[in-house]
């Protein structure tokens, strides 16, 4: 069975295709393509004026075919429709000629590049991008660059056919970086299979709402994938309902070792959440020696970071650790505990600076969890941020492999990455996110589902997916996204954490 939370490379796509291809007459796939698109664009319509014309962007490939056979549907509906062409006809591929002539038989009106200002000059009712698909390699400059510029400036909701125009469905970059430019859809109809760059880096925010168009595709022609978009099904094994028969002990001893000199909010905010989210017991592990009591939660118990013993507990290092002699020493103990691990922030930083530390953990047989954002990453692989952000899944990928470890690189469309090269990619979360603190959050969610015996990898996609949820959940209520600070995450967190472990129980719960 087809399941839009599978996530394709380009490649896979086009093997997927020719399978499928063989066995089917020409021009079956762009009229499935061409019959998806034009029901969408039917239901984006009905929320808009249908007094005004839709617009039909349609390039020189495939892609621009499937654009043409939504247009000729569209017309048989009885919406008025201008399909602006790229190509010259004679120049499509036989699928799309078979399209352009289809449409031209419905009376559509075709226009040009020349056309550009009377474009930005008209109020369309919707607008259809099928100029380039995934194929594209190039960066858009010129007319069509200038096209798609005008698109973005207008208010008429876009659907964007397969990809929008302009971005990698691999990686999610806008071709050509700051120097390219790529179609911003309100919404995205991809075909044959979900694409993973249309949910990482650039592609949430050119993508808009994504749906898939299997295209009557037999399930038998999809090969296994080892991409998934995260949801609560990729962990809900994980959640179990507590016992009455338990105590704090059962629950795990968590310590968050950071808060150097100037940076004790970062552990605060870490400890806090680690005992918000069910940890039994919480230890803060200051290096500056303060607090020795948090007055907001004096549940926690603050200790000087040189006295604690980190045996038989979760660690989560690194948040306002700092870089100082006696941060690195302390790492070097937290490691040689060989205790779950969370390594984030400045812990990270001193492992990309120290090799034996790197060797410790990629030797380490006890669980351990990296969580990066891409500066952090592009440390640690010895390259640049730009490297990391051209391509999130890779750079994520190879940090699993290279510290045998959990990785989750942070972000929009944060990558969750292991060893065996599975890689999940988080939908939930918003702009919110983009404030101090919020990674010390998430570590702190981590170490307080490792300290209750969840499986690392488990725990990861949990955690990602709850933190993204929570500011998810607070911004539908106008606390955000701006303005919204750290703090306010980890109740919601508790709350939707609570949630799920109690709808998953009743669900378990014998007729």
């Amino acid at each position: 069975m087809t399941d839009s939370h599978q996530l394709y490379s380009v490649e896979s796509i086009r093997e997927i295709e020719q399978t499928a291809l063989r066995t089917l007459p020409a021009f079956t796939l762009m009229q499935r393509a061409g019959k998806a698109a034009a029901m969408l664009a039917l239901e984006m319509q009905r929320e808009n004026d249908k007094t005004k014309p839709i617009l039909v962007l349609s390039g020189p490939g495939n892609n621009g075919g499937d654009a043409l056979e939504a247009a000729a549907l569209l017309a048989e509906s009885g919406c008025e429709v201008i399909c602006l062409l790229t190509a010259d006809p004679a120049t499509l591929p036989p699928d799309a000629q078979q399209a352009y002539a289809h449409a031209a038989n419905k009376g559509i009106a075709f226009i040009n590049l020349q056309h550009i200002d009377s474009i930005a000059q008209t109020e369309w009712s919707l607008i259809i991008d099928g100029l380039f698909g995934i194929g594209l390699a190039r960066t858009i400059t010129g007319d069509i660059g200038q096209l798609i510029a005008t698109v973005n400036a207008m208010h008429a909701p876009v659907l964007a056919l397969d990809v929008p125009s302009g971005l990698n469905a691999d990686t999610g970059v806008v071709i050509g970086g700051v120097s390219g430019i790529a179609v911003r859809a309100t919404s995205t109809l991809t075909f044959i299979g979900n694409k993973p760059g249309l949910h990482t880096c650039d592609g949430r925010d050119h993508a808009g709402k994504v749906s898939v168009a299997f295209l009557d595709i037999s399930p038998e022609s999809f090969i296994p994938s080892a991409m998934v978009l995260n949801g609560i099904d990729t962990f809900s094994h994980a959640l179990h309902a507590r016992q009455h028969n338990s105590h704090k002990g059962s629950y795990g001893d968590v310590a968050v070792l950071g808060g150097a000199h100037g940076m004790t909010g970062a552990v605060i905010l870490s400890a806090r959440t680690a005992a918000k989210c069910g940890a039994g017991r919480v230890f803060v592990a200051s290096i500056a020696g303060n607090p020795t009591w948090d007055t907001l939660q004096p549940e926690l118990m603050c200790r000087m970071a040189s006295e604690i013993d980190f045996a038989s507990k979760t660690i989560v290092a690194g948040p306002g650790m700092g870089n100082s002699r006696e941060s690195h020493d302390l790492l070097a103990k937290a490691l040689a505990a060989k205790e779950l691990l969370v390594l984030d922030a400045d812990a990270l930083n001193l492992v990309a600076e120290e090799p034996a530390f790197r060797q410790k953990i990629s030797a380490c047989r006890t669980s351990v969890l990296l969580t990066p954002h891409p500066l952090e990453a592009a440390r640690l692989l010895g390259i640049t941020t730009a490297e990391v952000q051209a391509d999130r899944i890779a750079a994520a990928r190879k940090l699993a492999i290279m510290f045998n470890a959990i990785v989750i690189l942070k972000g929009s469309g944060s990558i969750i990455a292991a060893p065996d090269g599975n890689i999940v990619i988080n939908p939930t979360g918003n702009p919110a996110l983009a404030t101090a603190g919020s990674g010390d959050v998430l570590s702190g969610v981590c170490g307080a589902l490792l300290a209750q015996r969840w499986p690392v990898w488990e725990a990861a996609l949990a955690a990602v997916w709850l933190h993204g949820a929570a500011a998810d959940e607070l911004v539908t209520r106008g606390i955000g996204p701006v303005g919204l600070v750290a703090s306010e995450l980890i109740p919601e967190t508790r709350t939707l954490l609570n949630r799920l472990i109690n709808d998953h129980a009743f669900k378990s719960r014998p007729i």
